[in-house]
Formats: structure tokens, sequence, C-alpha cells
């Protein structure tokens, strides 16, 4: 009988709105759910100690100490002047190798510049961008940019389309996914001047159109408006960091408003409302689930050298059990040994040589 590989994630416990205890709260959880998993918290030793408490003895945990935090309101170059930071530290742990992945709460710009800092960008890509999986009514969608960039160029958002592709494929098991551009409209005319532009260099690239040297399997099915998004046209959405983020914040708003309106709608309707709840309770918390932001967990900050996982900063423990599970499929399916090899080929010269 063969034993399966040990994962080790290094998890920033310092991080986000409720660190530490629920970043520890969700890498205990993450530990029961994973027997191949061990972790790596890092931070104020003694406040994460004391949050272990008898799981300190735990031999699949680990503490890494950290002197500094980068705050919520400190710039992302902040990670420059405070090396000693438990982000920085995280990212340290898979450059020397003790990990394979980390999982941060934190500042989003702090993680991506320490990412950078010590990782490095893939060798082609320009711009990393951060990976947000939605729910849809036939299942997951996967939307990049969601913060990472704000102002794009073309050649970027075909690079996050490619990225996205090679997630979709790898992780979430798509067999030939189909990437769309968010835009106004759906005709090809349609948009500004980077999303014209878009549109053309990905349907030139489109392997099902043309014969492109590619090791991910993927299709452009064009122009996805943001009000479509929910019946999956595509199962990659493709968008600036601006859009990107705008649509992920409307959507936990809308799913949160309308979790809010039903509980007080159910209030007002007296006894049969209560009653008649009581028994949608299964159906209640199946919804729940598919539209509850800490179920996927956490984006995957794609582009980087290197899996790193950007949880929510309000992330209570299981959306933190989440994110680490979504490391580990990453790890797993090796996507970002995907994405180099897919932005390797494309970067290829037509005769098969490189340029020197």
């Amino acid at each position: 009988m063969t034993t399966e590989r040990r994962l080790t994630v290094a998890v920033d416990a310092m991080g986000g709105d409720f660190a530490p205890g629920e970043i520890v709260g969700g890498a205990l959880l993450a530990l029961q759910q994973h027997l191949d998993l061990s972790i790596l918290l890092v931070g104020d030793e003694a406040r994460v100690r004391a949050e272990l408490g008898p799981e300190s003895r735990n031999e699949r945990v680990a503490i890494v100490h950290a002197s500094e935090v980068i705050e919520m309101n400190e710039a992302a170059s902040a990670v420059r002047r405070k090396r000693g930071s438990s982000i920085m530290r995280a990212m340290d742990q898979v450059k020397e190798g003790a990990a394979q992945a980390v999982v941060a709460a934190g500042s989003t710009g702090a993680a991506m510049s320490a990412a950078l800092l010590r990782w490095g960008r893939i060798q082609g890509i320009e711009r990393p961008a951060i990976a947000a999986v939605l729910p849809t009514v036939k299942g997951p969608c996967v939307v990049l940019d969601v913060g990472a960039n704000v102002d794009c160029r073309p050649e970027w958002l075909v690079q996050f389309a490619l990225m996205g592709a090679a997630y979709s494929h790898k992780v979430l098991k798509v067999e030939t996914p189909r990437v769309g551009l968010l835009n106004i409209g759906e005709e090809p005319e349609k948009g500004d001047d980077l999303s014209l532009a878009t549109h053309r260099r990905l349907a030139e690239l489109d392997p099902g159109r043309h014969q492109h040297q590619t090791s991910l399997p993927w299709r452009f099915v064009g122009n996805v408006e943001g009000r479509a998004i929910w019946e999956q046209p595509a199962d990659v959405v493709v968008a600036d960091g601006f859009v990107g983020n705008t649509v992920l914040k409307t959507a936990e708003g809308v799913a949160g408003m309308v979790s809010r309106m039903l509980r007080e709608e159910i209030h007002r309707g007296g006894l049969s409302a209560k009653f008649g709840a009581l028994l949608m309770t299964g159906a209640f918390k199946a919804l729940r689930r598919r539209i509850d932001p800490a179920e996927y967990g956490g984006a995957l900050l794609l582009g980087v050298d290197g899996v790193c996982v950007i949880s929510h900063g309000s992330s209570r423990a299981p959306a933190v059990a989440n994110a680490i599970r979504v490391a580990m499929e990453a790890l797993k399916t090796d996507a970002v040994g995907l994405i180099r090899a897919t932005i390797g080929s494309m970067n290829e010269p037509a005769n098969g040589e490189r340029s020197s």
C-alpha cells in the first residue's frame, strides 16, 4: 500500500480581520479534512501557539515566527521595508523548499508584491492576475483579473485568458474551457479600444479556428455581458482588474442582500412562512453552499512562479480551510506547470526555433 506524498502549505497566520484565531482555526479544520496535509503557521509565535492550544503538539503543524505584520492600510511596498513580516516569511518557506504553497488572508497588494519579490513571474507573463471562482447555475466560472491590475494592455488580457483556461482545465477539470471577454455587448464591435483589440487577438489565437501549437485545449466564445456570467456561457471570463473586482464585489453584495431579504420576508410572513421555511431548511442550506464565497475559499494568484491563494480579508475558519484546499488542488494538478508550458508554446517562433 502506497502513501500519498504529504503537501505543506505555509499560512500567513497574521493576515485578515480575524487573525490569528480564525486563521489558525481554518488551518486545523483543513488538517482534519486532508490527511496528506501539513501546515506551517507563520506569525507571532506566542499568539499563534496560544490559539493552537493542545494542537501545538500536532506533528503536522509547525510555527514559523515572524516579527512583523503588513497591516491592511499599509501600501504594498511595505514588504520591502518589513522583510520579517509574516507574508514575506511565508513566501520564504516556499523559496527555501520548506513549503509548496502560500495561503494569505491579509492585504492583497502585499501578498502579490511579496510573491513577485520572492518568486518572480513565470517566464513570458508580464503581469500576474487574481482568478476568482464564481458560482453559476451550471457550475463554477473563473473570472480574472479581479483586482491585481487596474489599467491593462491587450496582451495582458490575452495572457489572463490563457492562465484562466489552464486553471479551469487542470483544477476544475473542464475538458476544453470556453473563454469569454467581459464586455457591454455580445457583438465583436462593442466596447472600448482595449476590448476591441483583445477580442481580435483572442480570436486570432483560438486553437479551434487556427493551427497553433499549444499544450492547452481552449476556445474563444467572444464577448460576454455581465448579466450573462451567471448562465455560464463561458468557463473563463476575462476583464481588467478594475472591472473584474467590481463584478466580484457586486456578486458578493447581491448574494448577501438576497439572503438578508429572504430572512426578512420569512420573519414578516408570520407562523406559516416560518413553518414553510423550516420545511425548506435543506434547500436553503444547499443554496447557501452554492452562492457562499466562503465555499470557494480564495482566489489563486496566477502568473507568479508558485502557488499563492489569496483569501478574503474577512475570512472565517471555513473559508481559510477552503483556501488551503484550493492551494492543494493547484499543487496536485500542477496548474502552474501547465501555465508555464502554455505561455512558452505561445512564445515559440513559427519555425520552432527560439530567438536568441
